[in-house]
């Protein structure tokens, strides 16, 4: 089947930098769109073409309500309507105006995992979020609890992450109590000042509207009528991640994430997270979403470095440390020899 499809105005968006969009639609509908002066031609089964068509009128009738998603954006919306038949782009775009009430950002999941995270922190009142760097588990756990506070079906909103840090030694940090923890809580508040004006932040942290507080904080609270979210989950110790799972009040939503490739504990394998991976696996109520590396959505070098790290696994072997643990480091005939030294 092959059809021709006007151009109008101001669809040129739609093509993607470098025409991406559409070897986005030709990939994964298996058509051919050829792109001419006067139009657009499209060639292919019936029902792919068809789905092809439909997103032109779709984005078309986007574009007449006002709606202009930036490309970034606009790629990700499009790799979930050519993942699944039953998802239309304006299905996907009103969805993201529904969640984006009171943002001044579009919460719009970029990839099918991310979707399906963002529809289960929606239907269940705990999800864990597991995956590598840049698969945007803070950012949408962030955006769902800003999003559930500006519909008031939560009055408050508990950050929360443990003081650990990534290969260095911080050292003792003068100032306040609250100071002394910025550092290690400083994603969450990039995330917040990224989704609401800044103004509007400082006065909801003031009020105690959102609260960010280091994990070791948390011990006896009962949270009640909240939306928790605990970042760098891999950095908990069992206990740690027991306690935490256990200050849920009523009518609250926790939501955990962390990656369990970047643990930074002495004993990587008491990670909490990876042992509630394991324990909770089955709970009524739980839910587990496990991004891939194809969900990173930061520069595409990230995207790269993940997989290249995932694939230099095969290539290290296990060495065993006192206690019985095992770490993964390279071979040691592929570690370069010393320079030897010059006689003085």
């Amino acid at each position: 089947m092959k059809i021709a499809l006007e151009i109008t105005p101001n669809l040129e968006p739609l093509f993607g930098t470098r025409d991406e969009n559409l070897r986005l639609m030709e990939d994964s509908l298996g058509v051919r769109i050829d792109l001419r002066s006067d139009a657009v031609h499209v060639e292919g089964a019936e029902e792919s073409v068809a789905r092809v068509r439909r997103i032109f009128q779709d984005f078309e009738a986007l574009r007449r309500q006002g709606v202009n998603p930036h490309n970034g954006e606009l790629n990700g919306m499009l790799r979930l309507v050519v993942a699944d038949a039953a998802t239309t782009l304006r299905g996907v775009a009103e969805a993201g105006k529904q969640r984006s009430a009171g943002i001044k950002r579009t919460v719009q999941p970029r990839s099918l995992n991310q979707r399906k995270y963002v529809e289960a922190i929606e239907q269940h009142d705990m999800v864990f979020g597991v995956g590598p760097a840049g698969t945007g588990k803070t950012y949408l756990a962030v955006a769902m609890a800003v999003a559930a506070i500006n519909a008031k079906r939560v009055s408050r909103i508990v950050l929360v992450r443990p003081a650990v840090e990534a290969g260095e030694r911080l050292g003792f940090l003068p100032g306040t109590l609250q100071e002394k923890v910025d550092p290690y809580l400083r994603p969450l508040y990039d995330a917040l000042y990224d989704l609401l004006d800044p103004e509007r932040v400082e006065k909801m942290l003031e009020k105690n509207a959102i609260e960010v507080a280091p994990l070791a904080f948390m011990r006896g609270r009962t949270l009640n009528d909240a939306f928790i979210i605990m970042d760098e989950a891999q950095n908990t110790t069992i206990e740690q991640m027991k306690m935490f799972l256990t200050r849920m009040g009523n009518n609250s939503k926790a939501v955990i994430t962390g990656d369990i490739t970047q643990i930074d504990l002495p004993n990587p394998r008491k990670s909490g997270l990876v042992d509630a991976i394991n324990v909770l696996d089955g709970v009524e109520g739980i839910h587990f979403c496990h991004f891939e590396d194809s969900d990173v959505v930061r520069h595409a070098l990230v995207q790269r470095i993940v997989r290249a790290y995932e694939s230099a696994k095969p290539q290290q072997q296990e060495l065993p440390l006192e206690g019985g643990i095992e770490v993964s480091v390279p071979a040691l005939e592929e570690m370069p020899a010393a320079p030897a030294t010059k006689p003085q």
